[in-house]
């Protein structure tokens, strides 16, 4: 599900703003991005969104607004200059370029200068944690508008599912009926006039009864079709469970259209096969 919060809060000194979005996405996969001072808090930003998001791709992003923060220094590293200036060298040759290398365009490339805090400086979890929850609330506050939307969207399709199973169900004994005459037809264009044996005939329609039988395919898909409408408004995250729902409900399906062996009730199959779909899709977005 999607969502945006932004805060910012006072930092060890200075003034810090964090900001946080999500998107649609079928696991959980977080990007974080902040100054290099504070590259020593990632693994606590990162369990941070884990604890209140369970899917989706989350990006995190901080950054100083106002001043750095106490006793902080610019540390150049010498060293990753040198591999820049050597890098930028070996270019200007193999492409035959004159001029020389600017010192500015090297100082401007950040793993050469950076900001870090000096002794006089302590960053704490406890500051930054402050800013984050506060950009937190307004992000789940959007993803719960949205959620409750995508729940209403999903108990529609569920609907639109149990209105073709009513279909299937209205529709089997119908279908038994035909068969029994087409089969009663059958044989006796085979007998040619003579006397038919109802008992053997009963005993085949039977057994043909038998084999197109969809009831406890149809009690399966009611049942599932029941969890999922539970599962939908639950607080605890379900769109795993789901989509695994989702997957049993293909299979009740697919079985009773094998079965069918009947148009109205092919066609209403297929009606939920679409109707499933679009419920499989949705459900990959919740939470």
């Amino acid at each position: 599900m999607t969502g945006y919060g932004v805060a910012d809060g006072s930092v060890a000194g200075g003034r810090l703003q964090v900001e946080i979005r999500t998107v649609n996405h079928r696991h959980f996969n977080a990007q974080i991005k902040v100054p290099g001072n504070l590259k020593e808090f990632e693994g606590q930003l990162r369990e941070r969104l884990r604890e209140h998001i369970d899917r989706g791709h989350v990006t995190l992003a901080a950054r100083w607004t106002e001043d750095a923060p106490r006793g902080s220094r610019i540390r150049v590293d010498v060293d990753r200059a040198r591999d820049v200036l050597s890098a930028l060298e070996d270019l200007m040759t193999t492409l035959d370029l004159d001029g020389e290398v600017d010192v500015g365009f090297i100082a401007s490339r950040p793993e050469v200068l950076n900001l870090v805090a000096g002794e006089g400086a302590v960053v704490e979890w406890t500051e930054i944690e402050a800013v984050v929850r506060d950009a937190m609330e307004p992000l789940l506050a959007a993803r719960a508008t949205e959620g409750a939307a995508l729940g209403r969207e999903l108990e529609l399709r569920l609907s639109m599912i149990e209105e073709q199973l009513r279909t299937v169900e209205e529709r089997a004994p119908d279908r038994l009926s035909a068969e029994r005459d087409r089969l009663r037809k059958v044989v006796a264009e085979l007998m040619d006039g003579r006397e038919l044996n109802e008992d053997r005939l009963a005993q085949e329609i039977a057994l043909i009864a038998e084999k197109l039988d969809t009831t406890e395919e149809i009690v399966r898909l009611r049942t599932h079709l029941a969890v999922a409408r539970q599962a939908i408004p639950e607080e605890a995250p379900v769109g795993k469970r789901l989509g695994f729902l989702a997957q049993e409900m293909l299979r009740e399906m697919n079985t009773i259209g094998s079965k069918a062996n009947d148009a109205p009730i092919a066609h209403a199959v297929i009606a939920m096969k679409g109707e499933l779909e679009k419920f499989r899709e949705q459900a990959e977005n919740v939470e």
